[in-house]
């Protein structure tokens, strides 16, 4: 059966215009209808920019043309932004979250030394110790947190806060959560560049009702990229943790991390450093100490660069197997998991008092170009 625009465009007049109180069509949101057998391809304007907003737009467009229309039909649905609503939305980037007091990015000059398992635990110690907490799971590229929390399956809410359409994050063992893993497919890769990531990452600070919290932790990609710089510019970081392990390939990276917060322009107070996997303990050898991958290599750069050293994790099967099945390891009472992440939050929030009563708030970074910050040096 041969469709035509017109079909289409009866189905769209069932969905609400994401501006006003009319329907798509009505409100000249629907630039453009192109059908061709039974591919379908619809250009819509969003008012709002925000990521939760439009992929509801997508989901309704999709549901409707199926549902009126025929089910077999492939559908692509074009969102586009007009630029007022983009410098609108971009008006509030550097501005303080409101009822959020303090954020801790969670940072890691290299890959797989463990930064996101710290940050989940990071985040329920300090639940425990009876702070208010929020996760962000920056990682745009690579989102852990929806597996270590168990709320893979999970979607965020829609709340109406003073007449505005904001995302509701998701809630697990009392820490509040937002992810880019919660609006993406589990074998869908995210393949954005730099300025696509960036949006979504302010609109997963930005366009979120986070109520009142103690404490936002953000989960940083590893490295020093894009995602890093956007994430200073959109919001006043109270502090940087960074993790490492004692080996010296890890270390010289840990170091350009420290290195790309103290840049001029960023400015950032590193709280401390973590060395993960600092040694092992076989469970038939209890005092006996392996140390894997080279002996205090975390604790002796903190000492070279004058920062302090927040504390050692062990390698335990349990932490790693406590992340793979969504409960943190910090939960376990009575371990050695819970008892490393318990002195270690502990710490960080002494190393943080220390910083809010000796030095001025964080001002965001102000980078109109990346001259001053292409490259940083120890």
């Amino acid at each position: 059966m041969a469709y035509t625009k017109s079909d289409i465009l009866k189905a769209l007049e069932a969905i609400q215009a994401t501006k006003g109180g009319t329907n798509l069509v009505e409100a000249g949101h629907v630039k453009n209808v192109q059908v061709f057998g039974d591919e379908v391809i619809i250009d819509v304007i969003s008012e709002s920019p925000a990521l939760h907003v439009k992929k509801k737009l997508e989901v309704d467009i999709l549901r409707e043309v199926h549902e009126q229309v025929d089910k077999k039909l492939k559908i692509t649905v074009n969102i586009e932004v007009p630029k007022a609503a983009e410098e609108r939305a971009n008006m509030i980037r550097g501005e303080a979250l409101p009822g959020v007091k303090n954020i801790i990015a969670v940072a890691s000059g290299k890959g797989g030394v463990g930064k996101s398992t710290v940050a989940a635990n990071l985040a329920i110690s300090l639940k425990q110790m009876g702070f208010s907490v929020g996760l962000v799971d920056a990682d745009i590229y690579g989102p852990s947190m929806p597996t270590m929390f168990d709320v893979e399956t999970a979607r965020p809410g829609t709340i109406n806060v003073n007449g505005k359409s904001m995302m509701d994050p998701v809630e697990s063992y009392g820490v509040k959560l937002l992810s880019i893993g919660f609006f993406a497919k589990p074998d869908q890769a995210v393949v954005w560049r730099g300025p696509m990531a960036s949006k979504a990452l302010n609109q997963l600070l930005r366009d979120a009702h986070w109520g009142e919290l103690d404490f936002m932790i953000l989960d940083l990609p590893p490295g020093t990229g894009d995602i890093h710089l956007s994430t200073v510019q959109a919001v006043p970081i109270t502090g940087a943790v960074i993790v490492s392990t004692p080996q010296n390939v890890a270390l010289a990276d840990a170091r350009k991390g420290v290195a790309m917060f103290r840049v001029e322009n960023i400015n950032v107070p590193v709280l401390g450093l973590i060395e993960n996997m600092a040694y092992f303990t076989p469970p038939e050898l209890p005092d006996n100490k392996y140390y894997l991958f080279g002996e205090n290599g975390v604790k002796s750069l903190a000492n070279q660069l004058q920062i302090p050293f927040l504390g050692e994790l062990p390698i335990v099967q349990s932490i790693r197997e406590a992340g793979d099945v969504g409960r943190p390891a910090a939960l376990q009472e009575g371990t050695i998991a819970q008892t490393a992440f318990e002195g270690i939050a502990r710490r960080t929030v002494e190393e943080l008092v220390k910083r809010n009563e000796e030095l001025p708030p964080t001002e965001v970074t102000r980078i109109t170009t990346m001259a001053g910050c292409s490259a940083v040096k120890d």
